[in-house]
């Protein structure tokens, strides 16, 4: 029997990207979902594989979205949170403004697609003692929010460097993609405790020992310098989660299947000098070795098989200032 592994897609879109880069253009709230969403379909159904989409808020109230969203729910995918503002700094919200970003997020999802969220990610990996309480106030079976990783402050760093932000907009995104504290986070499920009680989560799988990042994103990135070096980076990863007994979460992005000739606006992005030829050929590849090695579901179901099947370990829920 294979272990389990889940898969999920973050679907950012063309505006949110603008947004967190501090690019005004993100206000006519371009969208790029009637390409990616019917490309990455096609991909899945091919595999039968079913998958977890954290969908945007905003995104859902916007009804020349809801055609492109409602094919995900009708093809048999889980939908998730991922906010509703996209903004990567709810460790900043009071806990008055996280409830309303959670209930408008929800009724604009539910709405769109026909199913009401129960599992969160936040966007840039933003969570809080805050947030958790919230989600488990609202009955959330599970938090994906955490990334494990030490180099968080250099992907935060690269961005500064390629946005056009104020000094306010900085200190907005000062925890972008965590800190090097990050890197301690456990890489296998655990539970928050909370004073209210606990809340199962599901870190964005690391690579095990080095805690650097597997997911799609930064295997692309390596396909820009070398095809070979992606496919044996990946590969190598995932047989290190079956060695360390890591049943690992694995994460996509709406760029992994988007070329630079898909979103011209999007340029200043790693990896969008490929075409889309050229990344959708590294993710079905990935994808592949994924379901050879693991047995691959949605998010939801693998925090039932995780609920069955594991005894967690406790995490107190502390974050740094």
């Amino acid at each position: 029997m294979k272990p389990i592994a889940s898969l999920s897609l973050d679907l950012d879109n063309e505006w949110s990207y603008l947004k967190t880069r501090g690019d005004p253009a993100w206000e006519s709230m371009p969208s790029y979902l009637d390409i990616v969403v019917p490309r990455v379909l096609d991909i899945l159904r091919r595999r039968a594989l079913k998958i977890t989409f954290f969908v945007v808020g905003q995104d859902a109230a916007l009804e020349k979205n809801h055609r492109a969203l409602r094919m995900l729910a009708d093809a048999g995918h889980e939908i998730g949170n991922h906010s509703f503002r996209h903004e990567p700094w709810l460790h900043l919200y009071s806990e008055e403004e996280l409830e309303r970003e959670l209930v408008d997020a929800e009724t604009s999802i539910e709405h769109a697609t026909g199913q009401k969220p129960d599992g969160f990610r936040g966007p840039g990996f933003s969570v809080s003692e805050t947030v958790l309480r919230v989600l488990l106030r609202r009955g959330y079976r599970y938090d994906a929010s955490t990334f494990p990783t030490f180099l968080g402050p250099l992907a935060r760093a690269y961005y500064f460097m390629t946005a056009k932000l104020s000094k306010e907009e900085k200190e907005k995104r000062a925890k972008l993609f965590g800190s090097l504290s990050d890197g301690l986070r456990p890489l296998k499920p655990y539970q928050w405790q909370l004073p209210e009680g606990r809340l199962m989560e599901i870190p964005v799988s690391t690579l095990p020992l080095f805690r650097v990042p597997i997911h799609l994103s930064y295997v692309i990135y390596l396909h820009v310098f070398s095809p070979w070096l992606a496919r044996t980076y990946f590969e190598l990863s995932l047989r290190l989660c079956r060695l360390t007994g890591l049943s690992p979460s694995i994460l996509l992005h709406p760029l992994d299947f988007l070329g630079g000739e898909d979103v011209p606006s999007l340029s200043f992005f790693p990896g969008m000098g490929l075409t889309a030829e050229d990344k959708v050929r590294c993710a079905e590849h990935c994808l592949d070795r994924l379901q050879a090695l693991f047995d691959v579901r949605c998010m939801g179901d693998h925090a039932d098989h995780i609920r069955d099947h594991v005894k967690l370990p406790t995490v107190t829920a502390q974050f740094t200032p």
